[in-house]
């Protein structure tokens, strides 16, 4: 399983961002690809999950209203659209891939089984 993300950069308070994630090596639709963020000297939090079979998403509370998890099964490709960026979300965004309900994933990080390298977003003020 190889999970690259894609698309971090710096950007301004109240900017927008799309984030991607390429997944190759999963060949059914019993997966779930989450993403998570990490900021300096933070720990790991979830943000979202996106059900690979059926394109239903699940937030974590800091996000929702605001970001957009989706997924395109034609090109395996998992986005995270990020509106109304604030400083507070600078981090490094990581996708991960889970045969978990979201919900556990959300929960856990324990469930995930595959991560991303990552990709660097800051949000100057």
């Amino acid at each position: 399983v190889q999970l690259v993300e894609s698309g971090g950069a710096e950007v301004q308070s109240g900017g927008s961002l799309r984030l991607s994630c390429s997944v190759s090596g999963l060949d059914s639709d019993d997966w779930n690809i989450a993403w998570f963020r990490q900021a300096p000297g933070k720990e790991r939090e979830a943000v979202s999950c996106v059900a690979h079979s059926d394109g239903t998403a699940y937030y974590g509370n800091s996000v929702k209203g605001r970001f957009i998890t989706s997924s395109d099964k034609a090109t395996n490709t998992i986005y995270l659209e990020m509106d109304s960026l604030k400083p507070e979300d600078t981090a490094t965004y990581y996708c991960a891939a889970s045969p978990s309900h979201c919900e556990v994933v959300l929960a856990t990080e324990r469930a995930v089984f595959s991560w991303g390298r990552g990709t660097p977003v800051t949000v100057s003020p």
